[in-house]
């Protein structure tokens, strides 16, 4: 759809879309990244900011307190996260290690909850982001058990975010085939350099829901030492979510 068809909402939408997590933009910035003219830009940056979408400070803006306290109300993030946090609390404190939640949105996998400690890994995942299935241990988590349609999918497109991000469709079917084997997804410097992980699906009725998982520096990984654990957890969380008020999800 032409950029000049786009409904008010449409054009928020796209605005909002813009940002990365944590990053100022100016309004040319924002023109160039959605491709808006610059008067439709600044109306829609101006409304936005009236709303407590967005802030201003000067002539840069960024994701506002509005839509933070608006995206904490979302119900399967509530929910999930409340009964997922133990877990991921006992990740942390058996590996103090950086401790993930992800869900799957359409090909990528979304960050619901995020654990690290003062020396935090430089990682591209953040709360509310997204990355590509086929190059995050989650996301493999995520995607293996999934129908065969939305695997085809993903294999069909998948992208690179390093060197070692794996994009043959042969390689990473055979991956996710040893997932369902083993009940655990591996990933070694795919999403970040210096970065490797290991994640379990999260499982309701056998159905993906969520994944969780650990990563750590390339120095530091053995994932035959992570992996008991962090499948367990997942197990745990899956019979949790299962039982009690969270099996709606």
């Amino acid at each position: 759809m032409k950029r000049d068809n786009l409904s008010l909402l449409q054009r928020s939408a796209l605005v909002l879309d813009a940002f990365p997590g944590g990053t100022a933009l100016t309004l040319a910035e924002v023109a160039a990244r959605t491709g808006l003219p610059r008067s439709t830009a600044h109306r829609v940056l101006t409304g936005l900011v009236e709303l407590g979408w967005l802030a201003r400070t000067g002539s840069r803006f960024e994701l506002g307190l509005g839509l933070f306290e608006l995206g904490e109300r979302v119900g399967l993030k509530y929910r999930l996260r409340s009964a997922a946090l133990p877990f991921m609390q006992d990740l942390f404190a058996v590996t103090g290690q950086t401790v993930h939640l992800a869900v799957r949105d359409g090909l990528d996998a979304v960050y619901v909850e995020k654990i690290h400690g003062h020396a935090a890994l430089p990682l591209p995942s953040q709360i509310g982001g997204r990355l590509p299935l086929t190059c995050t241990a989650v996301g493999k988590a995520l995607l293996a058990p999934e129908t065969p349609e939305v695997r085809a999918a993903a294999l069909a497109a998948p992208r690179s975010y390093t060197a070692n991000s794996v994009t043959d469709p042969g390689r990473l079917a055979v991956q996710l085939d040893a997932v369902r084997r083993t009940g655990v997804a591996v990933e070694r410097e795919e999403s970040a350099l210096g970065c490797c992980c290991v994640a379990a699906p999260v499982l309701q009725a056998g159905q993906p829901v969520a994944a969780l998982s650990v990563s750590v520096p390339t120095g530091d990984f053995a994932p035959e030492l992570l992996a008991p654990a962090v499948r367990t957890a997942a197990l745990a969380l899956g019979r949790v979510l299962s039982k009690g008020p969270t099996a709606e999800l």
